[in-house]
């Protein structure tokens, strides 16, 4: 599943409310924290999405046996960096996905100038 985003901050928070609906449909609602965990990650790079690429971005969602599987991909070219939590009022998005996510990383997209990069994590759903 894939659902493309205006880059604006009602952005996030659409983002947010489809992994919920798709979780929820996938009969994956009920599996702990993932639905919260999920939701905060997306989120987590979907504003990152919105402030460095300042362009639209696309989420996609998938399922497999045992994990589910979470996309961001913009037009941005900044490569995501984990930095210190600290006391820093921004920067813990990365922070986050490292410390919650199973598997985590990023790709960049195509080999043409503006092709844009993908931000990826994963969840155990187990």
């Amino acid at each position: 599943m894939s659902v493309e985003y205006d880059p604006c901050p009602s952005a996030v928070r659409e983002a947010r409310a489809e992994v919920r609906r798709q979780l929820r449909g996938w009969g994956l609602a009920g599996r702990g924290d993932l639905v919260d965990t999920a939701e905060l990650l997306v989120s987590e790079l979907a504003t990152n999405a919105v402030l460095h690429s300042a362009s639209r971005f696309t989420l996609t969602l998938s399922a497999a046996p045992g994990v589910l599987r979470c996309e961001v991909a913009d037009s941005g070219h900044l490569t995501p960096q984990v930095l210190d939590a600290g006391f820093a009022e921004r920067g813990r998005g990365m922070f986050l996905v490292e410390a919650l996510a199973l598997r985590w990383g990023w790709h960049q997209d195509g080999t043409c100038e503006g092709s844009g990069k993908t931000v990826w994590f994963e969840l155990g759903t187990c």
